[in-house]
């Protein structure tokens, strides 16, 4: 079958209309859904997921009252995020997709949202992990009048268009994904409701850190701007409000030239950047190179090439730190070995030292916060 167009406007706004509606509810499950790439497939009777993508039959999501489609999309989003594709393995997959179906369905169900009459819901059982569900449920008949479609696909269903980009462990990305929807349930104090207290699926999928990333993301997001009482952070992808008007949160990224930092690290900075600007609406960059001088300015839009990098003499931070005044930014990010000259006076605007590989300890620099580029 020929592959459907996955950026017709009426698919990408009712993606859009249940980002924004989850971010009502929960601060975490919007964030996941944000992570989340949704392509329209036919060949699917609602929606199911590889464990990267989740798949959503068009004509099915725009025949659905708004909370049904909230709960269609979360509840595969979930199935991707706890990787419940990939942790098969051998195991029958019927009873698999019964078990992973109960536990993200009791969450889904715990957030208020509907979920299928015939879904009967057992609050011991969707605590546990999936492998514990599916050996207690070993024997037992489906519940009468269950659907026993499975949403849990072994790859992209035939009419999907290609992935983009390169191949990458779907698992990691999910798990960052889910730091990032903690961190971010946590800054936004916890408000909506939250699924992750006793749930063993859950906690056992906890990263034990944020890469570099996921940190990048967290500082661009935590930053205090007054936005008249109401967080717009979590506007989908695509999804432009009148209502945001002129308030916008304002990054400054600069990039050390003098040759101590490589071109791979400034492309993966500058990349991640552009992510958060094709999340984020209200999010602006500009970008600026810098040696002994400051060499720009270039404004950083999401998907735009990277600028050529001008300098390459020696450092000095000052030049940049000059340039506060004039462009008033909320953040800054500089990108930098951290060998050169700092200001005499810490700024009043937060700074991000983003550091390579074999760059200056942390307690050489004097003000802001150190994130480390990983080897």
């Amino acid at each position: 079958m020929t592959p459907i167009e996955a950026s017709t406007p009426d698919f990408q706004r009712l993606i859009s209309g249940a980002r924004l509606r989850l971010r009502g509810r929960s601060a975490f499950f919007a964030t996941l859904l944000l992570h989340a790439e949704f392509v329209p497939s036919r060949e699917v009777p609602a929606a199911g997921t590889d464990g990267e993508r989740v798949y959503v039959n068009p004509e099915v999501a725009a025949s659905l009252p708004p909370e049904v489609l909230d709960s269609l999309l979360l509840h595969e989003v979930l199935h991707a995020a706890l990787s419940h594709v990939e942790r098969r393995g051998p195991r029958e997959k019927k009873r698999w997709n019964r078990a992973a179906d109960l536990i993200v369905g009791g969450m889904v169900a715990a957030a208020g949202l509907p979920v299928p009459a015939t879904f009967q819901r057992d609050e011991h059982l969707e605590k546990l992990s999936v492998e514990e569900v599916y050996t207690s449920i070993e024997g037992q008949e489906p519940p009468e009048g269950e659907d026993d479609s499975e949403d849990l696909l072994d790859g992209p269903p035939g009419d999907a268009p290609p992935k983009q980009g390169r191949p990458g462990n779907a698992s990691r990305q999910w798990q960052q994904a889910m730091a990032q929807a903690r961190s971010v349930e946590a800054m936004s104090g916890g408000q909506g409701h939250d699924p992750l207290g006793m749930h063993r699926e859950l906690m056992r999928l906890a990263p034990a850190r944020l890469d570099w990333r996921a940190q990048l993301w967290r500082f661009l997001a935590r930053t205090p701007v007054d936005f008249g009482g109401f967080d717009r952070r979590f506007v989908g992808r695509g999804l432009y409000l009148e209502a945001l008007d002129d308030e916008t949160l304002s990054a400054l990224v600069a990039v050390d030239t003098s040759g101590s930092v490589d071109d791979e690290a400034v492309r993966a900075l500058v990349g991640e950047v552009q992510g958060v600007l094709g999340a984020y609406p209200h999010v602006k960059a500009t970008l600026y190179y810098a040696d002994t001088e400051a060499y720009g300015p270039f404004e950083l839009r999401a998907g735009d090439p990277v600028p050529d990098p001008q300098g390459g003499g020696g450092t000095d931070f000052r030049p940049i730190f000059a340039l506060l005044e004039q462009h008033e930014p909320d953040v800054l990010i500089y990108l930098t070995d951290g060998y050169g000259d700092f200001p005499e006076a810490a700024p009043r605007v937060p700074t991000l030292w983003v550091v390579p590989p074999g760059g200056l300890e942390d307690e050489g620099f004097p003000f802001g916060d150190v994130l480390r580029l990983e080897e």
